[in-house]
């Protein structure tokens, strides 16, 4: 199964002050680059950076696994852990994150790639697909005559496997399978 790659995160950045008065004065940016922004770069279609004008703030978000407003340093260290991750993989650790299943870095809500990379067990077709090539990896009937074997439960089996895992939704069709260790 092949996964496309997620579109790059981006953040609406305001001037807090003005949004406090009743003005959106902001502009998009991508989120790596969210901490690199300054009043004047927000303040570019409006005439410039106004008095009273101190504090920015991302008041929305696109292609973010988090939806919230936040911080812009907040925002660009988003962006740089998914800009860490292999190409291939940032849809499941967006996935893994959307599921609410993950493993964040410290006290904050940043997802830890390590535990990601330990947890990712592939892209499937579905939950079923993945449980019966674990069966075979494993050697769960290995030694098991084919005459008992058939007789398997691979249903209650593989229903009672999936509790040992969070499986998402891939962009596209299939599912993300993560260990929950």
């Amino acid at each position: 199964m092949t996964t496309t790659t997620e579109p790059a995160m981006k953040v609406w950045i305001g001037c807090l002050a003005c949004y406090n008065n009743g003005q959106l004065v902001g502009e998009w940016f991508h989120a790596i680059d969210a901490d690199e922004v300054t009043l004047a770069d927000v303040h570019r279609g409006s005439g410039g950076s106004r008095a009273g004008c101190e504090e920015l703030w991302c008041l929305d978000v696109d292609d973010m696994p988090v939806h919230r407003e936040m911080s812009p340093t907040e925002a660009a260290e988003w962006g740089r852990i998914v800009e860490d991750v292999d190409e291939h993989l940032r849809p499941a650790l967006l996935a893994w994150v959307r599921s609410g299943n993950y493993v964040a870095v410290g006290t904050g809500d940043l997802p830890s790639v390590s535990d990601f990379e330990e947890r990712y067990a592939g892209a499937w077709d579905d939950f079923n697909e993945y449980a019966h090539q674990l069966a075979e990896d494993i050697g769960l009937l290995a030694d098991v005559p084919e005459e008992v074997a058939r007789y398997f439960d691979w249903k209650s089996w593989t229903r009672d496997l999936a509790f040992d895992f969070t499986v998402e939704d891939a962009p596209g069709s299939g599912v993300f399978v993560f260990r929950n260790l």
